[in-house]
Order: structure tokens, then C-alpha cells, then sequence
């Protein structure tokens, strides 16, 4: 029987990672697997070394700060791999972490292979990254395919397999009215997937949610959290006493509740591609350290944060990041959008055409998945 060791480093890296694997169990049961994950990978029964939590760190200054739990964890995990003696090795994003176990595994065993799923956006910043990479990581799947030439350019092995996030997977029906009060609008928050994004962009949120109560009263709004998640942004529900916002962890439901919504606001990151491929309005916001703020914008050398921005060389979602990150200017942007039908279609349009130059014909995740058997054999 063949091994392979999972090694994801957040939530959306377990996400993307059961996404594959349950695709790959089909086409392969004789496989065991181990791995780092979180609640996903354990709802197919794979089990993790430890708690995902435990690794999850945001910016520069909070990786320093936690310099010596990181080592310990890489170590850890290090040890745990070597004593599971897998055949291969997949790791899912997260590259300061997964990447250094990845390295460090390499050199005890060269003969264990190692893939490695979500590339480092080397497009955005330290380009030079793949010249090392190549060393000790034998495949690389890309997301997208402007990134295939820069691993051209190296001459390092890789496979373009699209994004999971551009697929459509809601092929249940299911009644939303029994879970979200009937005859008020939707609108889907996003505030990330780790408790220090949930901590500094929660709060920001509510005080937008409060704005918007003051001018709307039929909305809903609705937080897509993960399960680890969901005590901490009721808190801050709470606090505020407000009754129109609820709490969705049931991946099931996510995809549902969003396709119903009138619009989104939601940190960076990879979820506004299944909001743009919802044909959900949109906009992003994100607010880090004074210090992490500061050293990315030394090395980051791309104009926007956003993929979608960065494929079209323009913004078409609006990026509210840092100090532009505030109430006020969150809801200033909704309500420009809420009473603009005509500023909702171009977005939607706009955002369409630069989908359709990412996808792919098949499922990303199963072509991953295939990608990973043949390696394996």
C-alpha cells in the first residue's frame, strides 16, 4: 500500500487539499494517508498530527514573534513524516511552512517525491524563489496559467490544473429559507479564515453593519466562517447586540448562501475567485501591521492585491486595504454599488471575461488528483 503525507499550514490549504484527495480516493483506495490538516481532511478520515491552529500565523511580525513554536512544529512534523516513511509528500500552499518541511524532508530521504499544490505567487514577489524550490520539490500544480512560464523559465517540472474555487459543486438544492429568514437580502462577509484576520477585520465589520443598519433595514448579513471560527465572531456579534447577522460553517451551505447574496465584502484572498465565479458583486478589504504593511510594500511588485485586478491590470473590485480598510469607506463602496444596478452588471461583465482566460474544461481537483496517482505509481 502505498503512503502520503498531507501537509497544509491554514484553512484554506485544507480545504483545497480535501478537495483533491477525495478525488483521488476514487480513482485510488489503496493509498493511507497522514496528514497536517484541518476539518476537511478529518471529515474523510485522515488523520492529523496535530491542530491546525497551532501553525496558523499572520505577517511578518506575528512568524518573528512565534519564531521558536514555527522551528518546533517543523521539526515535529519533520520527525513525523520521516516515521511515517511515505511515498510521497503533497503540500498545499502555506510555502513558509510547508515548503521548509518539504526541504528538510527532502535531504533525510531523497527518494521520497514531493508535489506541491498552489504555487508562491512569484509573480507578485521573490521571483528567485524557484531556482531553490526546484531542489527539493520534484512537481508543482498551478493554479493559474500566466504562472507556467516563470517555472518555464526555470525549467522546473510542472502541470497547469486550474482552480477548485472556479468550479461550480452546489448541484444539491437546498432551501435557504430554512435557514436564513425569507424576504431579506443577503450579503455574504467574509473575514478570513485565521484568528488574527477574524480579530482585526471583525470588528471593522460590525461597525459597517451598524452604518448600513442605520440607512437599511432588510438585510441579512451573513459571516462564512470555518467551525474553529465560529465562537469568536459570535462574540463580537453579541457584543454589539446586533440580531441581523448569522454565522455559516456547513461548507454545504456556504456555496448556497453566497449564490443568493446581493453583494460581498470579503478579506483577500482566494475566496473572492468563488465570488466572482458566483456572479456576486464585490468588494475587498484587508488591514494588516503598521510593520508587515511596510516590508511588503518593499518587496511586493504588483499594483493589486487582487488576482482578478492583477489579471486585468485595472481595478474592477475595489481594494480597501490598510488605512483605506475603515466602516465608513466599507459602506460608502456598498451603497455606491446597492444603489447602482448599472455599476453591479459592468462589474459581473467585466470580472466574466477575465474568469473565462483562468478556467479549465475538467475539475481542477481531479485533475490534480490524477496528477498525484501517476507521480505516485
Amino acid at each position: 500500500m502505498k503512503k502520503i503525507f498531507i501537509l497544509t499550514g491554514e484553512p484554506s490549504g485544507d480545504k483545497l487539499a480535501s478537495e483533491v484527495i477525495k478525488n483521488l480516493k476514487k480513482i485510488n483506495q489503496n493509498i493511507q494517508y497522514l496528514s497536517v490538516g484541518g476539518e476537511n481532511l478529518k471529515s474523510l478520515r485522515i488523520k492529523s498530527i496535530y491542530d491546525l491552529k497551532e501553525i496558523t500565523y499572520l505577517g511578518f511580525t506575528s512568524v518573528i514573534l512565534n519564531i521558536f513554536k514555527i522551528n518546533k512544529k517543523v521539526n515535529e512534523t519533520v520527525k513525523a513524516i520521516h516515521n511515517f516513511k511515505p511515498d510521497l509528500v503533497f503540500t498545499v500552499d502555506s510555502p513558509d511552512f510547508t515548503l521548509r518541511v518539504a526541504e528538510r524532508v527532502k535531504r533525510l530521504n531523497s527518494n521520497i517525491k514531493t508535489v506541491h499544490y498552489v504555487a508562491p505567487q512569484v509573480w507578485i514577489w521573490r521571483e528567485g524563489r524557484i531556482k531553490k524550490i526546484k531542489k527539493y520539490i520534484d512537481h508543482i500544480l498551478l493554479l493559474f496559467n500566466f504562472e507556467q512560464s516563470y517555472f518555464d523559465k526555470e525549467g522546473m517540472s510542472h502541470e497547469f490544473v486550474g482552480h477548485p474555487l472556479l468550479e461550480d459543486k452546489s448541484k444539491i438544492a437546498i432551501d435557504i429559507n430554512q435557514i436564513i429568514e425569507k424576504n431579506k437580502a443577503l450579503i455574504s462577509i467574509f473575514a478570513g479564515s485565521r484568528k488574527s484576520e477574524i480579530e482585526t477585520l471583525t470588528p471593522i465589520l460590525i461597525d459597517f453593519i451598524k452604518l448600513m443598519n442605520m440607512k437599511y433595514k432588510d438585510f441579512i448579513y451573513v459571516f462564512h466562517s470555518t467551525k474553529e471560527n465560529v465562537k469568536l465572531i459570535q462574540f463580537y456579534i453579541n457584543k454589539e447586540g446586533l440580531d441581523n447577522c448569522e454565522i455559516i460553517s456547513d461548507e454545504k451551505i456556504k456555496s448556497h448562501i453566497l449564490k443568493k447574496s446581493v453583494f460581498a465584502v470579503a478579506k483577500s484572498g482566494t475566496v473572492s475567485l468563488e465570488i466572482c465565479n458566483s456572479k456576486i458583486p464585490s468588494i475587498i478589504i484587508y488591514k494588516m501591521g503598521l510593520i508587515n504593511y511596510l516590508i511588503i510594500k518593499m518587496l511586493v511588485k504588483t499594483k493589486y492585491a487582487n488576482i482578478i485586478n492583477i489579471a486585468a491590470k485595472k481595478e474592477i473590485i475595489p481594494e480597501l486595504l490598510q488605512t483605506k480598510c475603515n466602516p465608513e469607506n466599507i459602506f460608502r463602496h456598498v451603497s455606491s454599488f446597492l444603489e447602482d444596478p448599472k455599476k453591479i452588471k459592468n462589474q459581473i461583465i467585466e470580472i466574466q471575461s477575465i474568469l473565462d482566460t483562468l478556467k479549465i474544461d475538467e475539475s481542477s481537483s481531479l485533475k490534480a488528483a490524477k496528477s498525484l496517482n501517476i507521480i505516485l505509481e
